[in-house]
């Protein structure tokens, strides 16, 4: 595939891709296959890529990190993707949490996470999906309330979340829970760190179709007694810190949706060039060629919306951001579907074999599309708060 992408990158940005490139290459999807097929976690690998400083390129140099942003870390987890071995733990730890806690974590909070996130020796998962709230925020009823009063007041967290990645393996999950304003009564969001064996504090494994690394976990908190420094950032700012690590992930996603694309394209234009039915390789015919073409190309447009909403995201610009991150999303979301599929298309019967390693994505490319928010409700945004329309709800 071309490289006439790299134009738009800074030197630094190309290197950090080829060289993550490289590192993906050393494990490929034969060890994420391996891995998922073992039930065990992508160990060596997390830990290779935090040696080298990919986990923690987007938090501050003082704590460990590279001092970089959004733009930094989706280049590692789309380069990682395009390897066919993606770390969907990136997406949570580093660019949600890490990002969190960098912008309104108290210096306490900072010191204690941030360098073990940056140097992946520590890792966090996220949870603000709750079974009857799906795609609608306001309808979150994990609530905190204060044991007592005053500042220094424990909180008593209760609700339960579901479809929470990776809780088997981090140290801590950053819950979006509501508070009631004292003042109008409503309830308002807020994000609190709660330690994976904190009293109350329970998890059940959800049976998955999806077979990755990262599994998937209801949480049920009962009562979950936690000190008043668990609050990240101030009890009256919560949509503002919320939307400061949902921009990201929105990014984090087009990129995992992005390197998977390739992955597959790249699988399908290989065997596209190699194999011979006939006289000639079949990619030499249009109806094999056309839809890759379509395909590589969506994937290219999609990551120019990605690196405009990263680099709107690391400017500061939130707005602008948001709405950049939502249409990367989208974008990407519905190009590795479409390119996915195509691969497998592509391959005919070999396209379902193990050795080829495209069957599995089939079910993996959709959480592009349905996670961490629908393609509707990108739609439902990009009508209501760039186009101006009314809402139907």
């Amino acid at each position: 595939m071309s490289t006439a992408r790299t134009v738009l990158e800074t030197e630094e940005h190309q290197a950090l891709r080829a060289a993550v490139a490289a590192l993906g290459k050393r494990y490929g999807r034969d060890y994420m296959t391996t891995v998922i097929r073992e039930g065990s976690h992508t160990d060596e690998l997390w830990a290779e890529a935090a040696k080298l400083g990919y986990l923690g390129v987007n938090l501050p140099e003082e704590y460990g990190g590279g001092g970089g942003g959004m733009a930094e870390l989706s280049i590692v987890l789309e380069e990682l993707g395009a390897a066919g071995s993606p770390l969907l733990m990136m997406i949570v730890s580093p660019a949600i949490c890490g990002t969190v806690i960098a912008r309104f974590g108290t210096d306490e909070q900072k010191q204690k996470w941030l360098p073990g996130l940056a140097d992946g020796s520590l890792t966090m998962a996220f949870g603000i999906t709750e079974p009857d709230a799906g795609s609608n925020s306001h309808r979150i009823t994990t609530t905190a309330r204060r044991d007592g009063t005053g500042p220094d007041a424990d909180w008593l967290l209760t609700g339960r979340k579901v479809f929470v990645s990776g809780v088997d393996m981090a140290d801590a999950t950053l819950i979006v829970g509501r508070t009631e304003d004292a003042r109008s009564g409503k309830l308002k969001p807020c994000l609190f760190i709660v330690p994976r064996d904190a009293p109350g504090f329970g998890r059940n494994r959800i049976d998955m179709e999806l077979h990755a690394p990262e599994k998937q976990f209801e949480l049920v908190l009962d009562d979950v007694r936690l000190p008043a420094d668990a609050l990240v950032g101030d009890e009256d700012a919560g949509l503002l810190q919320l939307f400061a690590g949902l921009n990201p992930e929105r990014i984090m996603t087009a990129a995992f949706g992005i390197g998977m694309g390739r992955f597959a394209l790249s699988k399908a234009v290989e065997y596209a060039r190699t194999r011979q039915v006939w006289k000639a390789p079949i990619g030499s015919h249009q109806a094999i060629a056309h839809p890759l073409a379509t395909a590589h190309i969506d994937l290219e447009l999609s990551r120019l919306m990605m690196q405009k909403a990263a680099r709107l995201y690391d400017d500061g610009d939130d707005v602008g951001a948001g709405e950049a991150a939502n249409m990367a999303k989208y974008a990407a979301g519905e190009a590795c579907v479409k390119a996915v599929d195509q691969a497998v298309h592509t391959l005919g019967g070999n396209g379902l074999t193990r050795e080829y390693g495209l069957a599995s994505l089939i079910t993996a490319s959709r959480v592009a599309r349905i996670a961490p928010v629908s393609r509707e409700m990108i739609l439902n945004y990009v009508s209501h708060q760039t186009l101006g329309l009314p809402k139907s709800y």
